[in-house]
């Protein structure tokens, strides 16, 4: 049966290289007959939580911006795969507001079960990644039917464009997008 996956790419710049890795995946779950759907973010208006937890009885956020209706697309997913660049050894600023910004699906009947880390870095050592993929452990510690099922770490990218001269680690994402 074919599974609902979203793929979210985090980064600021249109065409990025966690981008593409994104896109990597996305064909592999494509190819493997799931339902995919991508969201970019750098042409959405994400603002900061408030901490005002009318979302815990709601199940909504109160903020009219994009963050509520990209809350309500990773609630009826199947799995969730989230694309960033790194920065300063963690996520970018804008993958850590969206997580902030899904509060509302904490009391929810959420279906993801898979999540994904899909990240690249300048940096070329493995351990770059780390604060990343801590913190999306974090968030999915919070939801008790969920595990962080993968990371594809794209080591070595610095320039737009970077990723294509790592073959090998666009071909792991697709895989993983194959097998999400």
């Amino acid at each position: 049966m074919p599974k609902k996956i979203l793929v979210i790419s985090t980064s600021p710049r249109k065409g990025g290289n966690s981008e593409t890795l994104a896109d990597a995946f996305l064909r592999g779950a494509q190819d493997a007959g799931n339902e995919v759907e991508k969201i970019v973010l750098y042409d959405k208006t994400i603002g900061f939580c408030r901490g005002c937890l009318v979302c815990q009885k709601t199940e909504r956020c109160v903020i009219p911006d994009d963050a509520d209706a990209i809350a309500q697309r990773i609630r009826g997913a199947d799995v969730l795969a989230f694309a960033t660049p790194i920065y300063y050894y963690e996520m970018c600023g804008q993958m850590k507001t969206l997580l902030d910004r899904c509060n509302p699906l904490y009391p929810s009947d959420y279906a993801f079960r898979d999540v994904y880390l899909l990240a690249t870095a300048a940096d070329t050592d493995e351990h770059a990644m780390d604060g990343a993929v801590k913190g999306l452990e974090g968030w999915i510690a919070c939801f008790e039917k969920t595990r962080l099922a993968g990371v594809v770490r794209g080591l070595g990218v610095e320039g737009v464009g970077a990723i294509q001269e790592h073959p090998e680690t666009l071909h792991e994402a697709y895989v993983l997008g194959q097998n999400a």
